[in-house]
Order: C-alpha cells, then sequence, then structure tokens
C-alpha cells in the first residue's frame, strides 16, 4: 500500500504503519481508522482495494509529506527573517522552547565535555 509516494510496511500494523507518513502520528492514525470503521489491528495486506482508496483519501485531505515540510521550513524562515527570539534559537541550532542548555544540549552548541576519572596520573615507566 503507497500512500503520496510512501509505502505503508505490510508487516506493521496499521495505525502504527500509517505514521510513516510526515505528518500522520498515532493519534491522527488512530481518527481516520475509527471514522473509516477499519480495524487498527489490520495489517495493510488484509485490506481490500475500497478500504485502502478511503484511507488514502481521508490522509491525502490533511497536509503531509512536502505540502507540510515546506509550510513547517517556511514558517522557521519566516521566524529568522524577522529576528524573532525562537528565530534566532533556530539559526544558531539552539533549544527553542524555553529548555536550559547549561546541562543539555551540550554536543548541539559544542561545549562536549569528557566525563572526569579518578584523577591519578599514570606513572611513565623507565
Amino acid at each position: 500500500m503507497r500512500i503520496s509516494g510512501i509505502t505503508i510496511p505490510d508487516n506493521k500494523r496499521l495505525e502504527i504503519g500509517l505514521t510513516s507518513v510526515y505528518g500522520v502520528g498515532r493519534p491522527r492514525a488512530e481518527e481516520i481508522l475509527k471514522e473509516l470503521k477499519i480495524d487498527a489491528g489490520k495489517r495493510p495486506g488484509d485490506l481490500n482495494t475500497e478500504e485502502e482508496n478511503a484511507i488514502r483519501e481521508k490522509i491525502e485531505s490533511f497536509p503531509i509529506e512536502g505540502e507540510l515540510r515546506r509550510t513547517v521550513s517556511g514558517n522557521i524562515k519566516r521566524l529568522k527573517d524577522i529576528l524573532a527570539y525562537r528565530g534566532v534559537r533556530h539559526s544558531r541550532n539552539l533549544p527553542s522552547r524555553g529548555q536550559r542548555t547549561k546541562t543539555n544540549s551540550r554536543t548541539v552548541r559544542g561545549n562536549k565535555r569528557k566525563t572526569m576519572s579518578s584523577g591519578r596520573r599514570t606513572v611513565d615507566k623507565k
């Protein structure tokens, strides 16, 4: 089963397999299946063509994949252009939602510290 260029894995349950489409998470997948009255435990290979087409139409009614990625990147670009705080944090590759940076996100900032050893130096042998 393919939805907008993405192959849904046949070995996973539908509610999990649908999440391989960008823009469809667990809640949306469960909502779609409940609305179409399709069992969430079914595998994609067990669906008939009517059910496949119904799922495909329902998912494609939402912004997914390329369209959603363009929207998100456009929003971030807009924040950067107007020099909003969140845009500045995005451009510096720092957390933009208020997380602390003293102890977390150190590797992103380039402040990677090695853990301390016992403090003893090894003595060179003669």
